[in-house]
This record gives structure tokens, sequence and C-alpha cells, in this order.
């Protein structure tokens, strides 16, 4: 396999790795759970994804001829007026991983040297990727956090649970 695949489908795990772990923790929650604040200057698991979603949606968005910023985004407006149900935030979370998950996969050994600007600073392809990648992992792991500290006891480990270190490596090697 070649470099550009290879990276490809690196970056592509990952970013699927993360979407899930939103999946999961959006299952466990209620409809009132993703406005829960811990505190009054804080961002509900509503606002954060509606943060991500037009952050994917302008980044993403005509990515290989256009800046990451693009005009019609209002990046301040996505820390105010949270999506008021789960459906419409799930909805945007979806189309957000969309336009993300097609533009990946119109990246191939033809287009992969192409310059990206994002807030109009030049970035090599790989440099554009890894800092979307470290951006949504981020703020995914702000969703999880909010979500554990919502649901407390009745949450349900997305990996390996505490004290389960050891089973699990007896299950994984048959040690």
């Amino acid at each position: 396999m070649n470099f550009v695949d290879n990276y490809l489908d690196s970056v592509i795990f990952e970013f699927h790795r993360y979407k899930a772990l939103g999946d999961k923790s959006f299952a466990q929650l209620g409809e009132a759970d993703i406005l829960w604040k811990h505190g009054a200057n804080d961002n509900n698991i509503a606002l954060i994804v509606k943060h991500l979603s037009g952050n994917m949606l302008s980044r993403w968005t005509r990515f290989l001829t256009e800046d990451g910023e693009k005009s019609w985004r209002h990046r301040e407006n996505e820390f105010e007026h949270p999506y008021a149900t789960k459906k419409e935030m799930l909805l945007a979370w979806e189309k957000g991983w969309a336009c993300l998950f097609e533009a990946l996969g119109s990246i191939d050994g033809n287009n992969f040297e192409t310059r990206i600007k994002i807030r109009n600073e030049e970035h090599t392809l790989i440099e554009a990727i890894n800092r979307q990648l470290a951006h949504y992992a981020n703020h995914v792991g702000q969703i999880v956090l909010l979500a554990k500290m919502i649901k407390g006891d009745a949450w349900q480990s997305l990996s390996i649970p505490r004290g389960g270190s050891e089973k699990f490596n007896r299950d994984a090697f048959g040690a």
C-alpha cells in the first residue's frame, strides 16, 4: 500500500472512531441531557455539536478549492441557541460527518499535494487533516465527559471499564 492510501485509510479510521464515541454517548442520553451545562458559562452537548457541525461544513465543503473558513459560517452563532431537540442535533451531527467523509473520499494521489487554506493560512493536506482530527477529538472528548457526568453511575463505559483491564487482557490474549 502506498503512503497516500495508507494515510487516508488511517485518518478515515480515526475519524470514524471519534464519531462512534459521540454516537455511543448520544445513545445513552435523553432529550433534556443534551442541554445540561456544568456551569453558567459552559457549553452543553447541543452547542458543542452545533460548533462541530458548523466547523465540518465550513472546512470540508469545496476544501480543495476554497478557504476552509467560509463567508457563510458564523462561528460565534455556533455557541448561542443550542439545538432544541436531540433529533435536530443528531441531524446536524450526521450532516457534518457526511460532509467530512465525502471530502476525504475525494482525495487521491492526483490531488494529495494540493495546498489547503484555513483562515487564509496555507496547509499541506496532511496538516489540514491532522488539524481537524485533533480539533474533533478534543470536542468529542468534551461530549463524552459531559455525557459521563450527566449519567453518573448509570454511564456505560465506551472502552475498558475501570477495574476491567485484567479481564480484558485475559479475554484478548487468552492468558
